[in-house]
């Protein structure tokens, strides 16, 4: 019960993490469009995008660590966990 709890707690400060990572990406999003309107030079707006996508990555490795830790908190055995962090590790080289 108390390692349940444990990944809950972890689970849920990982989703309040991505979530306010979105909330601010978001805004760069917003502020990219922005400068695009507003005719900035390409160059800049390159580098404003590239920070933004740079943070969508790090709000995606977030969530991975999030459903490692579900993963292996919801496995039944070591050999469960094991596969189930196959599982996310194959989901990293395909999406990361």
């Amino acid at each position: 019960a108390v390692a349940a709890t444990t990944a809950a707690v972890i689970r849920a400060d990982h989703q309040k993490d991505v979530i306010n990572r979105l909330r601010r990406i978001e805004g760069q999003v917003r502020g990219v469009v922005e400068m695009i309107q507003e005719g900035r030079s390409c160059e800049d707006v390159a580098l404003q995008m590239s920070a933004a996508r740079k943070a969508m990555d790090k709000a995606f490795y977030r969530m991975m660590a999030c459903t490692m830790i579900e993963a292996v908190n919801g496995a039944e055995d070591e050999a469960r966990a094991m596969e189930e962090i196959e599982q996310a590790t194959r989901l990293l080289e395909k999406f990361g």
